[in-house]
């Protein structure tokens, strides 16, 4: 089982994309957080009353979200029920893995998807609470969630 839940765009100034991303889009954002995940230090938002959400992800030259060359489309985000099963399956069909977050501890991976020039995320469905409670407090955690493809 899939649902999707986010797109994400990968900048080189989170708060410059926010505030460009409000005026042009009316969103509203939730504070943004800084994190690690092995050798990279990062910064990431999302939009509040999702889903779907947007997200934006600032991380250094040579990270998984590296922007250096400018901002861009980086991935669509889906909960997955089993982000193993998921990821073999994305990988049997042709889509590489290009990152995974468990090997650092994290329930997440991303699959690169060429044809649209974008990867695919797959992210441990039991995150979900945790993820509403952090970046969409208030909002109705029953909220529909599309269902998808990816995992």
């Amino acid at each position: 089982m899939t649902a999707f839940y986010h797109v994400c765009f990968a900048v080189p100034d989170i708060e410059r994309a926010m505030r460009d991303l409000q005026w042009a889009a009316g969103v509203e954002w939730s504070a943004p957080a800084s994190d690690r995940i092995g050798e990279w230090d990062f910064r990431i938002v999302f939009t509040t009353g999702g889903p779907p959400f947007i997200e934006l992800i600032e991380g250094p030259a040579g990270s998984p979200w590296d922007a250096s060359a400018g901002a861009r489309f980086d991935h669509i985000g889906f909960w997955s029920s089993d982000v193993e099963q998921g990821s073999r399956r994305l990988r049997d069909q042709g889509l590489p893995t290009d990152f995974s977050g468990c090997l650092h501890g994290r329930p997440f991976a991303y699959h690169l998807v060429d044809s649209i020039g974008a990867r695919v995320e797959l992210v441990d469905l039991g995150r979900q609470a945790a993820f509403l409670a952090k970046w969409n407090p208030g909002g109705d955690p029953m909220q529909a969630i599309d269902e998808g493809s990816p995992g």
